[in-house]
């Protein structure tokens, strides 16, 4: 069976959002609502290490914001939230476990960790 992983960020779609997000980055981090953006990406680009994990995994991924998701997927979650899609949709690593990932590593390991077939 195919397995797509979905990411679903934090925050919405669009320019306007995206400056916003952008700003509140770099000015307010500690109060930026989106842990996964602020795990995998720096304040303008994605980071290299996150960059090199997507080609290395082997597994298809899928990145939305949250009202792309929504409106694609007709769910909801509490973003952010990290998905396996096979014939359904379910959490592989819920908002609560994301924030209290301390660092990108500690990200790749867990979705590596969560991929691991179950015995």
């Amino acid at each position: 069976m195919n397995t797509t992983l979905i990411f679903v960020y934090n925050a919405d779609s669009g320019p306007i959002s995206g400056l916003f997000d952008l700003g509140h980055k770099i000015l307010s981090p500690s109060t930026y609502q989106c842990s996964l953006c602020t795990l995998t990406h720096g304040p303008f680009t994605e980071k290299e290490a996150w960059k090199e994990f997507r080609k290395s995994v082997g597994v298809p991924m899928e990145f939305l914001h949250r009202d792309e998701f929504e409106k694609k997927y007709d769910l909801k979650f509490e973003y952010p939230v990290i998905l396996r899609k096979n014939s359904n949709i379910e959490v592989l690593l819920p908002k609560q476990e994301i924030d209290l990932l301390e660092d990108l590593d500690a990200l790749i390991a867990a979705v590596k960790k969560r991929m691991e077939p179950e015995e």
